[in-house]
């Protein structure tokens, strides 16, 4: 099988970041995103947990394509909202959300609370699954800690980005550079975790696919 794989999203932002770390790895790997496929199903994130959706998607997309493919779910978790809006962070003001009404939810429910109180948790989980072999899938996790300000600072207007305030650096998340941000992201962790990880893994699957299509024309005579 040829180093491609599909990423399950269609978030061009995260896409291009996925797509810089693993093509230019010491393990280069093409991607392609939904966006190159026809018809591709929706996935309906509905699971309990990161892993869980992350899954999902990663799953169906790679019934659907035959290809590796890999997913991921990822959300802020505030201290004092009981770790809410978690994993409907993306559809936190609804299905006609946008990152405007999401960030005018979270400052309304934070709303008289001292910047002190305001801890909160990014989270990202990436999901790599291998066509046939679901049950081995590559799972990796990363976090970043910071406060959620009671208003926005920055430019780069992505997600909760603005208000996202990162105490080690004096900056939220929408001040700095993509480079920046990527360094010390929750979900640039994520990623190096993957590309500390993923060759081992991609020559194990290899292997099970041979020994798998082995056995697959042993029974055929």
């Amino acid at each position: 099988m040829n180093k491609e794989i599909l990423f399950a999203t269609e978030n061009q932002h995260k896409a291009q970041e996925v797509m810089q770390a693993l093509e230019k790895n010491d393990f280069p790997i093409r991607v392609i995103t939904k966006a190159d496929l026809d018809d591709s199903p929706e996935v309906i994130e509905d699971g309990l947990t990161f892993v869980a959706n992350a899954q999902k998607k990663a799953h169906q997309l790679s019934k659907f394509s035959h290809l590796v493919t890999l997913a991921d779910d990822s959300g802020l978790m505030v201290d004092k909202l009981n770790g809410a809006p978690g994993v409907h962070s993306a559809r936190y003001a609804g299905e006609a959300h946008n990152d405007a009404k999401n960030n005018a939810k979270l400052l309304a429910a934070l709303g008289g609370v001292p910047l002190a109180q305001r801890q909160a948790t990014f989270h990202t989980t990436f999901v790599l699954s291998w066509p046939g072999q679901f049950d081995q899938d590559l799972i990796v996790t990363g976090e970043i800690k910071g406060l959620i300000l009671p208003f926005p600072r920055g430019k780069q207007l992505f997600g909760y980005d603005p208000l996202f305030y990162v105490p080690e650096k004096q900056q939220t998340f929408a001040q700095m550079s993509l480079s920046e941000k990527n360094a010390i992201s929750h979900r640039g962790i994520a990623l190096k975790r993957l590309l500390a990880t993923i060759q081992p893994w991609w020559e194990q699957r290899v292997a099970q696919e041979t020994i798998m299509k082995a056995k697959g024309s042993l029974k055929q005579r």
